[in-house]
């Protein structure tokens, strides 16, 4: 047996690379050449890797695009050795290096075969997969492989189709998750950050405020946004929350090497750029990262006169902190220029960020940003992040911040390809060592005494026995002499195997059942023929070997089983009638391994959409197909994959369409109208609460042209850890590639069955409340019938009493899991933050993006539950009272006339103007957007939630003319969000993580509409726009861009063309939030409304 708590020997399968999963995040190669047998399959695409390695080739081929319901069938590919037992980006002991033959050649060592494309990414030529060679490990499968879907777009320009590529989820605001590795860049070198700029908008003789910062320059440095040179000009203006430009996925540059000059976030400036010259103090020249700074100097006092009230928690003689000043008139006549104010700017370059330092833990990058972890005893901030990163003592410190104290935990977040990955320790049949009194597992802040014999739990102070083959003696420094060589006492993230105690039952198989609509609706808008397409194709996606199960239904007012056995010479049918007392036919055959039923699946998923082809049954028994397939699948739990197209109408759990006579669809602006936010009645809850305590979970894809009250249908998957997709209007031209991606990163990420999580916190915290896509049956756990690397759980925060200033307060994070293999896992994180008495502190260590991102989920979950005034008006009101706290207690004295902002949280109030401008919270939106725009937000992300409500906007216009810059960044410059950088002979890209719109202006050039889109007025433009690729450079880094934002954001994007004067051209200026709107105020008028509320406050 292993030494208890040592790594794991021997267990990497031949084929394992710790970092595959990371590795393989590749984009399917869009720009497929066209194949010649039009009704038949084409060839997949190459198999490129965006992170210059090459994935382990897959076994047996797959079926390329195909159209709606014609099914090519490959060859069974052999199930993998039995011994791929390790999950996610984890290796069994310290990895010296990959197992043999793991580590294929970076890209550019190996020639293209003949007829291989270039990649559309400039340079490097993508070589296709060869289709043949073993699989690589659990989870360490990509979501953005090969296969595109849809039928190849034939033309006459021979041009070739943007069909799908498949991708994952959750990207920053413009940097990707995974950048190229960057295995041995060089840490930056640590240069004071800049001094907070200071807005003066009011008439000349107002002199300029100067505000030092935290970890400032010495006195003497500073600088005003008056003259700076435009916002987003260099690197060497980025203010901290700067989101980075990604690096190309396909780089073939040799790993190890250091950045280039000026792409280091502490590089110096660019010569020949602009620097503010109208500094009292001379000209600075260090960008503001104070933020993202790892390890900054303790701020040198500055002279100057502080508060005359002291300020709250703030020794005199403290420096004031960094924050940004807009001087605005007396009467609210604002001179501001637009240019001045605060916005998000971009920035290429990669962080290095090391937990902790010195002891000490360091605050997070933005999550936003492009970042590399170098775990030192915290967690990655991928996995947990606290909205502050220095704890309040006192439950009143934190309420006169007025900020929230809570976390977003994202316990299986992917990592970035360059980073270590998780160690797995087994500790045998004893399980993992544990507090006794509140069992907390070991984490490198447990305290060992007494020559190593015992040692102090850190969250509930109890000290406890170690276990006599556990003990270790304590080095000179206090430390165990074995903590760097054991990952649980070194690492804040680890994953443990777990014992016979933490299992009720076996591990359960990988069971995936897929529930087919095939109604009159469904049939006529080819939604049943794309999901057959999808599904026929990621069946040879889904986990290899004897634990994976697959079972089959279709439904219309009854439901069809098919017996898949292997003995019959076809698929069997078998109809359930009755849709008010369900039951399932033959359990034992509707689900069966996927290796025995392989070819009898195809088969079937060919036929369905022509067996079904003239159905006239336009019912739908939504609720009672769900219930029999639960009842087939109850002895095992597993993934319910539901394909949806139109309300549900008969049997259990039916529906009534309840918008008013239709109006209220239309419009979600009237009186109680949030009463259509909220489930019509209880039937559906009670069934997903008997689902989840049977570990079922439940994905619904709604592809539809109607109402379908996603408001009552939604509550199933979000009791039961699944998600809604949805497809309004669906169109089986331009959706069917999304509908494919989707599903197939569905089945393939990094995900866990049958999990329960538990957050644990210091004595003096506790947790209040958790909220997400989950069961919840006792108050200190949180069920998890599936959880996946895109699922975020907010977990809220409160004092239960006073904690000691100097100390630290540790939060853990412990997921029970099991793996698609069926292994049972422990995921254990552990994140240690100081506490603090100081207000002041409060606002430096404030992390934005998490700060934002609890205001954003607390605002969706509120929508059901009032007007939206009134969620609009809380919304504000968050934001009113964080910037109010700040000025009444921590700002310097000043005029009134200034608008002053802290540092960390000066984009607050335009990510505050965004959220009450999105699609939840406007008051024009249909019921069905509305409803799934608060599920898309229930469960999402930290570094998806910026872009959600603030798009990233690029000009494609320009491509041709600026060679993309110097950092090769794929995706040119973003620009601010408002109709006047929108010109009328331009071409302009917007992307929020789910829709990607298309904007064409009135008078583009002819030619390049026809290089981009083969056409030659605007008037061609059709609305089912699938984007194809042309011979031409414009094209090519169109099709680019837009594959590299897929990759970056794990998720496919729904492509719109968009042109001034029709509905299309309206929804893509309902974007522009920085825009005055008949609803809602511009940039400038809401930051003056709030310096007006804020100034009433302080009177």
């Amino acid at each position: 047996m292993a030494t208890p708590g040592g790594p794991r020997p021997g267990n990497a399968p031949p084929n394992y690379n710790p970092n595959a999963l990371a590795n393989n995040m590749q984009n399917l190669q869009i720009n497929q050449q066209q194949s010649s047998n039009v009704g038949g399959t084409a060839h997949r695409p190459p198999n490129t890797s965006p992170f210059g390695q090459q994935p382990p080739p897959f076994t047996g081929s797959r079926p390329g695009p195909i159209p709606p319901g014609v099914f090519a069938r490959g060859p069974m590919p052999p199930s993998n050795p039995a011994q791929t037992t390790l999950p996610p980006n984890m290796v069994p002991t310290r990895p010296t290096g990959p197992p043999p033959g793991s580590r294929p050649p970076p890209f550019a060592s190996r020639p293209p075969p003949p007829g291989a494309l270039p990649s559309p990414i400039t340079g490097t030529a993508a070589p296709p997969n060869s289709g043949a060679g073993p699989r690589p490990g659990p989870f360490s499968f990509s979501p953005l492989t090969s296969g595109p879907s849809a039928p190849p777009q034939m033309s006459s320009h021979g041009q070739v189709s943007n069909g799908p590529p498949a991708f994952g989820p959750g990207m920053a605001q413009s940097g990707p998750r995974f950048p190229p590795a960057m295995g041995g860049m060089p840490r930056p070198s640590g240069g004071p950050p800049q001094s907070p700029p200071v807005l003066s908008s009011g008439p000349s003789s107002q002199p300029l405020q100067v505000r030092p910062s935290f970890g400032s320059p010495p006195a003497g440095v500073s600088s005003s946004i008056g003259q700076l040179a435009p916002p987003f000009s260099t690197p060497s203006q980025a203010p901290p929350f700067s989101a980075p430009s990604p690096a190309p996925p396909f780089s073939a540059s040799p790993q190890n090497m250091p950045p280039p000059p000026g792409s280091s976030p502490f590089s110096p400036p660019v010569p020949g750029v602009l620097h503010s010259s109208g500094s009292p103090f001379g000209m600075q020249t260090w960008p503001p990262q104070q933020q993202q700074q790892q390890q900054v100097a303790p701020p040198p006092l500055i002279p100057g006169a502080m508060q005359k009230q002291q300020m709250f928690g703030m020794p005199p003689g403290q420096p004031p902190l960094p924050n940004q000043s807009m001087s605005l008139g007396q009467t609210g006549q604002s001179k501001i220029d637009p240019n001045q104010i605060p916005r998000l700017s971009t920035s290429s370059s990669v962080i290095l960020h090391e937990t902790r330092h010195d002891n000490q833990a360091n605050p997070p990058p933005p999550a936003t940003s492009e970042y590399i972890v170098k775990d030192t005893g915290n967690c990655s901030p991928r996995y947990i992040r606290c909205t502050i990163n220095q704890i309040p003592c006192t439950v009143d410190l934190l309420s006169t911040s007025a900020m929230q104290l809570a976390l977003l935990v994202q316990p299986l977040a992917l990592p970035h390809p360059s980073e270590e990955p998780i160690q797995v320790v087994d500790f045998g049949e004893s399980g993992p060592v544990r507090c006794s009194r509140c069992k907390g597992y070991i984490n490198p802040f447990m305290k060992f005494i007494d020559q190593g014999r015992r040692f102090i739990c850190n969250f509930c102070g109890f000290t406890d026995e170690t276990p006599r083959d556990y003990h270790c003696n304590l080095g000179p420094d206090g430390r165990r002499r074995d903590a760097d060589e054991r990952p649980e006492l070194c690492r804040g993230t680890v994953e443990f195997i777990a014992s016979k105690e933490y299992m009720v039952r076996e591990p359960m198989p990988a069971v995936f059942f897929f529930l087919i609509d095939v109604s009159m609706n469904a049939i006529q808008t080819g939604a049943t023929a794309a999901a057959c397409s999808a599904i026929s194709q990621v069946i040879s996606d889904l986990p290899e070997g004897p634990r994976t199960m697959v079972g089959i239904a279709t439904f219309d007012s009854t439901i069809h089983f098919y017996n898949l056995k292997r003995a019959l010479q076809q698929p069997l049918m078998l109809i359930v009638p009755d849709v008010q007392d369900v039951y399932t036919p033959l359990e034992s055959d509707v689900i069966v391994q996927l290796a025995e039923c392989r070819q009898h699946l195809e088969i079937l998923l060919e036929s369905i959409p022509t067996m079904f082809q003239n159905n006239r049954i336009a019912d739908s028994a939504f609720g009672a197909a769900v219930k029999a397939a639960f009842l087939a699948m109850k002895n095992t739990g597993g993934k319910l994959l539901v394909f949806q197209s139109v309300l549900p109408s008969t049997g259990i759990g039916s529906l009534s369409a309840r918008e008013a006579d239709g109006r209220s669809n239309i419009s979600a602006g009237e009186k109680e109208a949030h009463k259509l936010l909220q489930p019509v009645d209880k039937t559906l809850k009670t069934m997903a609460i008997e689902f989840a305590e049977y570990q079922v979970c439940v994905d619904l894809f709604i592809t539809t042209q109607t109402y379908v009250d996603i408001a009552s249908l939604s509550v199933v998957p979000k009791t039961t850890g699944g998600q809604v997709y949805y497809y309004y209007p669906f169109s089986a031209l331009s959706d069917a590639a999304k509908l494919y991606n989707d599903l197939r990163w569905n089945v393939m990420r990094p995900q866990g069955f049958e999990a329960v999580m538990r957050v644990r916190c210091s004595q003096g915290i506790q947790v209040q409340e958790y909220s997400g896509n989950f069961c919840k049956r006792i108050p200190t756990d949180v069920d998890l019938p599936a959880i996946d690397c895109d699922k975020t759980i907010m977990v809220s925060l409160k004092h239960d009493d006073k904690l000691q200033e100097g100390s630290e307060c540790a939060f853990q994070c412990a997921l029970l899991y099991t793996t698609v293999y069926g292994q049972r896992r422990i995921r254990v994180s552990t994140l240690s933050l100081p506490c603090t008495n100081m207000l002041s502190n409060l606002f430096r260590s404030a992390d934005l993006d998490t700060q934002f991102a609890c205001i954003l989920k607390q605002a969706a979950n509120e929508i059901p539950s009032g007007p939206l005034a009134q969620v609009r008006d809380q919304a504000t009101n968050a934001c009113i009272n964080i910037l109010y706290s700040y000025r009444k207690f921590c700002a310097t004295v000043s005029s009134s006339g200034q608008l002053i902002l802290p540092e960390a949280l000066k984009l607050l109030p335009l990510y505050t103007l965004a959220l009450l401008k999105s699609n939840g919270l406007r008051t024009d939106g249909r019921i069905d957007d509305r409803s799934f725009w608060m599920n898309y937000v229930s469960p999402l992300p930290t570094p998806l939630v910026i872009p959600l409500v603030y798009p990233r906007m690029i000009a494609i216009h320009e491509l041709d003319e600026k060679e993309l810059e110097l950092d090769d960044s794929i995706i040119p410059t973003s620009i601010p969000l408002s109709s006047e950088h929108i010109s009328d002979d331009g071409i302009y890209l917007l992307e929020n993580g789910q829709d990607c719109l298309i904007y064409v202006g009135a008078s583009v050039q002819q030619n390049v509409l026809q290089q981009l889109f083969g056409i030659s007025s605007v008037e061609e433009i059709s609305n089912q726009f699938i984007l194809e690729q042309y011979d031409n450079q414009l094209s090519k880094k169109l099709n680019a861009i837009v594959n590299e934002i897929r990759r970056q954001r794990c998720s496919y994007l729904r492509l719109k063309l968009c042109k001034k004067g029709d509905s299309s051209g309206m929804m893509f200026f309902s974007y522009m939030v920085e825009d005055k709107t008949p609803s809602g105020l511009s940039y400038v008028e809401y930051l003056i409304h709030i310096h007006r509320q804020i100034q009433s406050k302080m009177t």
